[in-house]
């Protein structure tokens, strides 16, 4: 099995047992993993990272004033205690039960405080944002369940090809800006700026197939109970992922108002 999503990979559900089921009941032991239980475990995540974020969105919208900058360090913490926690549930699956909600609201820290900036700037713009993500979450999740989109084993390997792709350019970027080289047009509001938001708007959605894909298939093989908590954690990761890039998205899009 392949995915762009880097917490999700080949070697996670690797060398698990398949646990006997009852395919007439479609029922499984209870220390099995199931879909409904990650799917479970996700909304438990959201909610936990919608409560953070309302806590940074009211720093910058306290009262009558517009404080961005009293929300950035919560953000800033929310950013480094988050990838610091993914990073160790990636390595750690085991930890995912623990860990996963620290990550949540550790990122509903970050998120709030990036969205409250970009509403200070374009108002209106979040709600917009949050619209089409959840949007773009049901929308690929009917078409998934309904079979207008498979993931076959180009289509994995062309979406992780892209996901990759993308990644790097992001690190060169990053690296480039460092000392004072960073990729043109990409994160300007022109064509070409659009067009690459556009492309990894694209690209971000469809990772949600290959996650939807690698969910079922890894509960179809009787992964352990603990690993609901995992696809629920790297399914947060896309969401996180595509939500920001709808939003640098439509921030392109208002600027050139």
């Amino acid at each position: 099995m392949r995915t762009g999503n880097p917490t999700l990979n080949d070697k996670t559900f690797e060398n698990f047992g398949v646990y006997p089921r009852d395919l007439a009941n479609e029922q499984a032991p209870a220390d099995v993993m199931t879909v409904n239980g990650t799917a479970q475990k996700t909304l438990f995540l959201l909610a936990l990272a919608m409560g953070t974020a309302c806590f940074t969105w009211s720093r910058t919208f306290s009262g009558l004033e517009t404080n961005p900058g009293a929300a950035m360090p919560w953000a800033l913490g929310g950013l480094v205690v988050g990838l610091i926690t993914a990073l160790v549930i990636c390595f750690k699956h085991t930890w995912a039960p623990m860990l996963a909600p620290v990550y949540a609201l550790a990122e509903g820290l970050f998120l709030g405080g990036v969205s409250a900036s970009f509403e200070a700037q374009y108002p209106g713009i979040v709600i917009q944002a949050v619209g089409g993500t959840f949007g773009t979450l049901f929308g690929l999740l009917l078409a998934y369940q309904s079979g207008l989109i498979k993931a076959t084993e180009n289509f994995k390997l062309g979406i992780f090809a892209a996901t990759g792709g993308i990644c790097l350019v992001y690190l060169i970027s990053l690296i480039g800006s460092f000392f004072g080289f960073p990729i043109p047009y990409i994160h300007a509001a022109g064509p070409i700026g659009i067009g690459f938001s556009l492309f990894v708007v694209v690209i971000a959605a469809l990772n949600l197939v290959l996650d939807f894909d690698f969910i079922e298939q890894a509960a179809d093989r009787g992964a352990p109970k603990y690993l609901e908590w995992y696809g629920a954690f790297a399914l947060m990761v896309t969401l996180v992922w595509l939500y920001m890039e709808i939003l640098r998205l439509l921030s392109k899009l208002r600027s050139r108002d």
